[in-house]
């Protein structure tokens, strides 16, 4: 089968997955209503606000509040993506179809990735217009320093929380034991490990805790991360890279 056809049939599949809209439609109302939330009651208490915080105030990153919670509906995307066939038994047939394995996978990434791009990209773009319109006098420009970056770094860090999830799904085949890793792993323990002083300078290495400083214009005072905010995006790249790099040996290995 042609790789165009194989990219056909991938693209035919997610479509014809239910869970598909509505995670990624999750993904958009969650972090948008979130971001909007969180941004209008900054707006409300900014009077009472202590002068230290006032100083590392990121406007842009507090529209941005709801990625925290977006980012489950793609981890959610991405794992059924790839373990929906498992899931079925129509993991043998696709196979059957296409025995090049690693055209297979890539061809079910690409398709993935597109998707997740477009929908990141929106979702980003209409967090930030939205918080910015509830935080009202207290708001930036999408000409600010560093705004821009910030805004498609955000549609990017939702892309590569996706294809990580995918890496993930693929190595692990089950969608419960996967998103049961996942879970935990993005919203406890990368939390614990990135705020607690004996752990923090590993933490800060964890993909979500490194690619989420795309999303930051303004530097915190004391930082002293040692990468800036492409870096971080960078070390969030490879963490995806090696997921689907892990998962592809195993691909080849073992049996459907």
């Amino acid at each position: 089968m042609g790789a165009v056809r194989v990219l056909r049939s991938e693209w035919t599949k997610v479509r014809s997955v239910a869970s598909t809209a509505w995670t990624l439609g999750l993904a958009v109302v969650v972090t948008v209503g979130l971001g909007v939330l969180i941004s209008a009651l900054v707006r409300s208490e900014w009077d009472d606000m202590p002068a230290r915080e006032r100083v590392a105030f990121d406007a842009t990153y507090v529209s941005f509040a709801g990625t925290s919670l977006g980012q489950l509906a793609m981890i959610v995307f991405g794992v059924l993506v790839v373990s929906s066939e498992y899931s079925t038994g129509m993991i043998r047939t696709s196979l059957a179809a296409v025995p090049r394995r690693g055209v297979f996978l890539a061809a079910k990434v690409a398709v993935a990735t597109a998707l997740a791009l477009v929908v990141g990209m929106v979702t980003s773009f209409a967090a930030f217009f939205a918080g910015q319109a509830a935080l009202g006098g207290h708001s930036t420009s999408l000409g600010g320093p560093g705004v821009l970056r910030a805004v498609v770094g955000g549609g990017l860090y939702m892309t590569l929380i996706a294809v990580f999830s995918m890496g993930v799904a693929v190595m692990l085949r089950g969608p419960m034991l996967s998103l049961g890793i996942l879970m935990p792993f993005f919203f406890l323990i990368s939390n614990v490990l990135g705020n607690v002083s004996a752990t923090e300078r590993i933490g800060r290495y964890l993909p979500d805790q490194a690619g989420g400083r795309i999303m930051r214009v303004v530097t915190a005072p004391g930082d002293d991360t040692p990468y800036g905010p492409w870096g971080g995006l960078g070390i969030m790249a490879l963490w995806a890279v090696a997921a689907l790099a892990c998962g592809y040996a195993l691909l080849r290995k073992r049996d459907a």
